[in-house]
């Protein structure tokens, strides 16, 4: 089974060191993808102070978990990392970050996109957006629904790992 860490931590988290980690000097990795997803300074064309991300540690890290076991079985992956902040997040800060490690580019940018798509739509976490004016919950988007959907399909038959 390939290297898999998940992290929900508050503190901020260092993409570079964390995708080095991820390679360890594997000879057998022939494309990482990344994503790291960063708090913007506005939410729906308004300014924004802060998100505050929360959620229920146990079923988070446990759903994250199996989703990262479905893309294990879509795709081969020799390594997946996910790290989800939560707590106050500033404008600038970093969020959330996605790696997947492959033999062939391909199945890591599926994969990561399959796990981002699964974060950003249905990972029990909840963001309160913090403006002048107060804090709001904020709902779903359905083109974040559409792009999730995608995956909804089967999987293709996938090529072992080389």
């Amino acid at each position: 089974m390939p290297l898999s860490t998940i992290r929900l931590q508050r503190e901020p988290f260092d993409a570079a060191a964390e995708t080095a980690e991820l390679r360890g000097g594997r000879a057998d990795i022939g494309a990482v993808v990344t994503f790291t997803g960063i708090c913007r300074g506005e939410e729906n064309g308004k300014p924004i102070a802060a998100l505050t991300l929360d959620h229920y540690p146990e079923m988070a890290e446990a759903e994250i978990a199996r989703q990262i076991e479905a893309a294990q079985r879509r795709w081969s992956l020799l390594g997946v990392r996910v790290i989800h902040r939560f707590g106050r997040i500033a404008p600038g800060e970093d969020i959330v970050m996605v790696a997947t490690t492959s033999s062939h580019r391909q199945a890591a940018f599926a994969a990561a996109e399959f796990l981002m798509d699964y974060l950003k739509t249905r990972a029990p976490f909840w963001k309160q957006v913090e403006r002048v004016s107060g804090k709001i919950w904020v709902e779903a988007k359905a083109t974040d629904d559409a792009a999730a959907e995608r995956w909804s399909a089967p999987p293709p038959r996938r090529e072992a790992a080389k």
